[in-house]
């Protein structure tokens, strides 16, 4: 007997301004300002984003991206940051938003918008993002967690696969299957 396959979590949309999308959220038992450390503190980051990310808090601040295996390194800049509450930035030619929202004093709605330079990056993007966020949820329980790298994306593929039979636009090469 198998496991049923887990819910995809992303959701694919077009913004107001007629860019393509997918928006993630999570409900964390944590304060906002713990949360806040998850998506803005490198040694946090490097748990369950992509890349190892160096960041300099302010607008207009550099980023450094490094150290994940399907990307060069590259830099980025911070569109936007109001702390705890939004941080926003370039990667890759696409737009990252994370949006905090305190629920209770100890209880936090984190949202992960990645605004697509491309329309058919989407089902791929949002199985990466599956898999990361597994970590992060991973880690907001305080399991331990070898980060989006380690043996957990092994389900990529299938999660890959299910947002293409969902309809989500895709289409872009993907790092070891073109």
């Amino acid at each position: 007997m198998s496991a049923e396959p887990t819910a995809l979590t992303g959701v694919y949309l077009t913004l107001d301004d007629g860019r393509p999308a997918v928006r993630f959220s999570r409900t964390y038992d944590h304060p906002i300002d713990r949360v806040w450390r998850f998506v803005t503190d490198p040694d946090e980051l490097a748990q369950w984003f992509p890349s190892r990310a160096e960041i300099e808090l302010r607008p207009g601040g550099a980023i450094t991206f490094s150290g994940d295996p399907n990307m060069p390194e590259s830099t980025g800049r911070v569109l936007a940051v109001a702390p705890p509450r939004h941080l926003s930035f370039d990667w890759g030619g696409d737009e990252l938003r994370f949006d905090l929202e305190a629920l209770e004093e100890k209880r936090t709605r984190f949202t992960l918008t990645h605004v697509l330079a491309a329309e058919n990056t989407a089902a791929r993007n949002g199985a990466g993002w599956e898999v990361c966020l597994a970590a992060l949820d991973a880690k907001a329980r305080g399991e331990r967690f070898e980060g989006p790298h380690a043996g957990a994306t092994a389900p990529w593929k299938e999660i890959y696969a299910r947002y293409v039979e969902a309809g989500v636009p895709s289409g872009a090469p993907v790092p070891g299957m073109d």
